[in-house]
């Protein structure tokens, strides 16, 4: 579990079909339910069992002190990346006390499974969306868990998708909800290539793995993708258009985005020019999804 500690998300990767249990053992007629359950209930008593183990020493640092019970437990969970506020927000909602002597191991737990979902937010990852046993387990899924994010996926065909794009056999964006054959394709090579678009990306609308990763940046965290550019140059060398990409951390600022290009671009800087608007911005400017930016240094 120590590998969930740094995470802001997670992706949890099911067979939809019900052909493997949550072993990856070989089966038939899985319950994928079970599978969904299992992690929840497993991060739900990991964090149950740090805030258990210490709170009697939690409760008299609270009364002794005069501390508040929210800030104990943030300081207890900060190494899971669980924030104060959150952990109030968790409390009110839950009407627990902030004296830690009203509470027994049921509020624990009741506090435990909530600030999950604050603190690790699930995206559910229904891979091989592509067999035929997969639709109604899927729709199962999204029965019984309306508030979840479940997104259809099939690994697989996303793989042989990039891999003929590679070989540039297909025109192919991972995201795409089509491709265009462009390269010499034989029966086989065709009949594969039909039976993906068929059976899931006129289904579903993509394969579902960059929608995964889109929702986990853009919708979870709320990151936002900025083009470092020129007011009056936007391709490079190789006549691409803004290449490169940074993925900023929700709040970031001019300032931020000129560290990130570089130390000494950061310590260097002056202003920012916003490329879309052709307007000055300070290193305070909040940048926005997709803006274009370009630094100004002394």
């Amino acid at each position: 579990m120590d590998d969930l500690r740094e995470a802001d998300v997670l992706i949890q990767v099911l067979d939809a079909s019900g052909k493997t249990d949550e072993k990856g053992n070989t089966t038939e007629n899985y319950d994928v339910k079970a599978e969904v359950e299992f992690l929840k209930n497993e991060i739900d008593m990991w964090i149950f069992g740090i805030i258990e183990k210490n709170w009697k020493s939690l409760v008299r640092k609270t009364t002794s002190e005069g501390k508040k019970l929210s800030s104990a437990l943030a300081i207890q969970l900060s190494g899971l990346k669980i924030r104060e506020e959150d952990i109030k927000s968790v409390m009110a909602k839950l009407e627990l006390s902030e004296k830690g002597d009203a509470w027994n191991d049921n509020h624990i737990l009741k506090f435990a499974r909530e600030i999950r979902k604050f603190s690790k937010p699930i995206i559910i990852a229904a891979n091989k969306c592509d067999l035929k046993e997969s639709g109604e387990n899927i729709e199962m899924l999204k029965d019984a868990y309306p508030d979840e994010m479940i997104i259809p996926c099939s690994a697989d065909f996303e793989l042989a998708l990039r891999e003929a794009s590679k070989a540039k056999l297909i025109d192919y964006i991972p995201g795409d909800k089509d491709f265009s054959i462009i390269g010499d394709v034989n029966e086989n090579q065709k009949t594969a290539l039909e039976k993906i678009r068929e059976n899931v990306l006129k289904k579903y609308g993509s394969t579902g793995v960059q929608n995964v990763l889109n929702s986990a940046v853009f919708d979870f965290l709320k990151c936002v993708a900025v083009f470092p550019a020129g007011t009056t140059k936007l391709k490079d060398s190789k006549g691409r258009t803004l290449p490169d990409c940074y993925i900023m951390p929700k709040g970031s600022t001019a300032l931020d985005f000129a560290f990130k290009l570089h130390t000494d671009i950061g310590k260097n800087f002056v202003k920012a020019v916003n490329v879309k608007t052709k307007t000055s911005v300070g290193k305070d400017y909040a940048l926005k999804n997709r803006d274009a930016i370009e630094i100004m240094t002394r």
